[in-house]
């Protein structure tokens, strides 16, 4: 009686050893699904990376406002007579925005975005843009006078430029617009000193 009830003791014994096993086996098994499914969560990270609204507002905002920004440059460098240091920071503009320009085009390519689609309820005037009359008389300045239309208007231009572009961080998701909204912030926010100091000695 008593080994039989030891045959049984070990009996029972084995068998939960085995079904221990195979929990165990079980367990580390969905521990490996698991960590499989949770590694594959990464795809949703991915959609921050497309653009949304916000992302196709600041591009085809910006474009023209770039492009405006070019033509006050341009404006400059064509005169005689004006400030070197004027002269100086308006092809720094230049140098800085005309290839941002292409970038943003190319995203609106790519996002299958028009220009056009930005312009609507645009006016010259809004953001810091310079309207048709005071493109006129920056043109039609010259020395001091053109710089120093130059500088105010440009410093409207920028305060514009980074309003926007604060819009941009606090509502798009697109990474690389967001990186150059900052770079729009912070340099443009270096040039308003820039542009004030000249001001001020003009």
């Amino acid at each position: 009686m008593r080994t039989r009830t030891i045959t049984l003791f070990t009996t029972a014994l084995a068998a939960s050893l085995i079904l221990s096993g195979c929990s165990t086996a079980a367990d580390n098994s969905t521990g490996g699904a698991d960590h499989s499914s949770h590694s594959t969560s990464t795809p949703d990270a991915s959609t921050s990376s497309e653009a949304n609204a916000a992302d196709e507002t600041f591009a085809t905002m910006m474009i023209p406002h770039h492009e405006q920004a070019v033509e006050m440059a341009d404006m400059i460098l064509d005169k005689d007579g004006v400030d070197t240091r004027v002269t100086d920071l308006a092809q720094q503009i230049k140098d800085a925005q005309a290839p941002e320009i292409e970038t943003m085009t190319g995203w609106l390519t790519e996002w299958g975005v028009s220009l056009d689609s930005g312009m609507a309820g645009h006016d010259m005037g809004d953001d810091g843009m310079m309207d048709e009359s005071a493109m006129t008389a920056l043109d039609d300045a010259d020395g001091a006078d053109a710089a120093r239309l130059f500088l105010e208007g440009m410093l409207m231009h920028h305060e514009g430029a980074i309003d926007m572009a604060e819009t941009e961080l606090a509502d798009g998701q697109f990474p690389d617009a967001l990186e150059l909204a900052q770079q729009v912030i912070d340099g443009q926010s270096a040039e308003i000193t820039t542009m004030n100091d000249i001001l001020d000695t003009l």
